[in-house]
């Protein structure tokens, strides 16, 4: 006995094939009807876990609405710059950020000469600080104002900076610590 035949099967050799289709050899159920079947018990099961086949589904309050034109959905994946973008919008910072852009850039927007004395402080209530290094640049920087404030209007908008306050050199301070208790000074003689 071989072990390619099953027990009790005599090897008679290669089989014949019927050149007729399958479905003309016997008594088959049609591809369709089988089709029928397979999808009516994918169904089933799908009712059988709590889904509703055929039924739309219902959109979360919490999502963001479906644009009506072509396009990505919703759920697609965006651009990180683009999720930025909406994020900066949503929040008013777009004007902080252009401003934090022209300080990061402030060589470039003043010129090399005047950045090398000056430098910005802070922006808030779209007036910008500037600290040079010395009084005579304060009183240059001060004449530069108006150019100083055209230059940063095409660069970060218009509206957006609407004064420059120019600070001299700050003096040596004399407090230490984050607590301070004011006091008559350094000059004090004690008596």
């Amino acid at each position: 006995m071989s072990d390619a035949s099953p027990a009790g099967a005599a090897d008679d050799g290669p089989r014949e094939r019927d050149p007729r289709p399958v479905a003309a050899r016997g008594d088959l159920t049609p591809p369709a009807e089988v089709a029928r079947e397979a999808l009516n018990r994918a169904k089933a099961a799908a009712r059988a876990k709590g889904l509703r086949p055929g039924v739309p589904s219902r959109r979360s309050p919490l999502a963001e609405p479906r644009p009506e034109s072509q396009g990505p959905g919703a759920r697609d994946p965006r651009t990180l710059s683009d999720v930025v973008g909406r994020l900066l919008r949503d929040k008013g910072w777009t004007q902080d950020v252009s401003v934090g852009g022209v300080i990061g850039r402030w060589r470039e927007v003043v010129g090399d000469q005047v950045a090398d004395h000056c430098v910005p402080e802070t922006f808030e209530d779209k007036v910008l600080v500037v600290r040079t290094d010395s009084t005579a640049w304060a009183t240059q920087v001060r004449l530069l104002v108006p150019t100083l404030l055209r230059r940063l209007a095409e660069e970060v908008g218009e509206g957006v900076v609407e004064q420059v306050q120019v600070l001299g050199p700050a003096g040596p301070s004399f407090r230490r610590g984050r607590r301070s208790v004011r006091g008559p000074g350094p000059g004090d003689t004690y008596g």
